[in-house]
This record gives structure tokens, sequence and C-alpha cells, in this order.
């Protein structure tokens, strides 16, 4: 494993992304995660989640060596799905956890200074517990249908964000089939931005298809 070095991107923080790529390598078409993330960052995405759950740890550290080289120059963020110890290991810029990770609290002490910390959450509670945890954000839904998120149960729709929104302090990002056509009703309904899978993976053109995102996302009304 190998630490890349280079100064960390200066602190921006998850309301102000407007968009968290996430990683899925089934969905680039056969395109490498280096292609896919160079088209991202070439669209304006500055904060990106490396998730391949199913790569063995020194593949997985290779593949975020390689987009660590990408990202960092870009002044963009790299967080490790669920994996501290790849994230530390390599000098991600933070790390990502599921309802199945450790708790927020124990992670939340291992990272180091100006590491970022998110938690997907589905309900309201769960969401208070990732704040109280030390989440510098929450992914939540479900909100619109995705085969990504199907073992999660239906759709919640632009409602559980108005519920979870007025109940903590930190960002809110939505997730689950957003796409620049839907983006705007995340966001009017509280939203602070939002995350995409397959709008961006599978996309014939990432930069196109990035920045279509982020300027659905600056274009969207906010609630009052």
């Amino acid at each position: 494993m190998r630490r890349v070095e280079g100064e960390a991107p200066a602190p921006l923080g998850p309301g102000a992304w407007g968009l968290y790529v996430i990683t899925d390598r089934q969905q680039t078409g056969g395109r490498s995660l280096e292609e896919i993330i160079t088209g991202a960052l070439a669209g304006g995405a500055r904060a990106f989640q490396l998730r391949e759950k199913d790569l063995p740890a020194r593949d997985l550290c290779r593949l975020a060596e390689r987009l660590l080289v990408r990202t960092r120059p870009a002044g963009a963020l790299l967080l490790m799905n669920d994996r501290v110890d790849v994230a530390l290991g390599v000098g991600a810029d933070g790390v990502h956890l599921t309802r199945r990770s450790l708790p927020p609290a124990a992670v939340r002490a291992l990272l180091r200074p100006g590491m970022r910390l998110g938690v997907s959450c589905h309900t309201r509670e769960e969401a208070l517990e990732a704040e109280a945890g030390g989440a510098d954000f929450v992914l939540l839904g479900p909100i619109f249908p995705t085969p990504v998120k199907a073992a999660y149960g239906p759709p919640a729709g632009p409602a559980l964000i108005r519920q979870v929104r007025p109940a903590v302090a930190c960002p809110v990002l939505a997730v689950g089939g957003i796409t620049a056509h839907n983006a705007g009703e995340v966001l009017e309904a509280g939203a602070d931005g939002v995350a995409a899978i397959s709008a961006v993976m599978a996309a014939p053109d990432v930069a196109a298809a990035t920045r279509a995102l982020l300027a659905a996302v600056r274009r969207a009304p906010r609630p009052a």
C-alpha cells in the first residue's frame, strides 16, 4: 500500500459539493474508472466515493492510488466506501459508512484531522444517529427507483428529505435514481446536494452528464 503524496484539497464542505459521484465499474460499459473519473472531473465534479465492494484489499488500494493521482491535482476529494484501513493507508480524503460498517463514532476516532466522514441513512432516526456519531454529512435515500438501492425497499420520495432536513444540522445529500431531470425536486425538498451512480458511470459522455447534473443542482429552487 502506497500513500499518495501531495497537498490535500482545500476544505470544501459537503454542502457545497453539489454532486457526489459514487463509482460502480460494472456500469461503465467496459471503460476504466480512471477514464470515468477524468470525465467527471472535466465536467466539474469535486467529490467522489470509491465503492467497489467486490475488490480484494490489494486491488482496491491500487485502484484508489490511481484515482488519487487524478483527483488530488484537481482539488477533488476521494472517499473510500467502508474501508477505513485503505483510506488511511493510501491517504484518501475520507470514509463513507453504511449501516453494516463500524459505528460512526468509532471511525471518527480513527480518522486524521480534516478527513471527511459520510454515512448512508434511510430514515430520520438513522440520520440523527449518524450526526451524533460525528458524520460530516448523510447520504439519504433511496429517493427514486434504482436497481442499486432496491435491497433497501421502495423509494421514499422527496418526502423523506422533508422529514430529515429539519432534524439534522449536517448537510444532507440525496441518492437513488437521481438524474438531471429530477435533481431539482430533491433540492426543492431541502437536500444540500445529490449523489449519482449510473447517471455518471453509464453516461456515454461523462463530462456532459456531470455538467448537466451540476447545472440542475445550481438552478434548482431552494426551500424558504
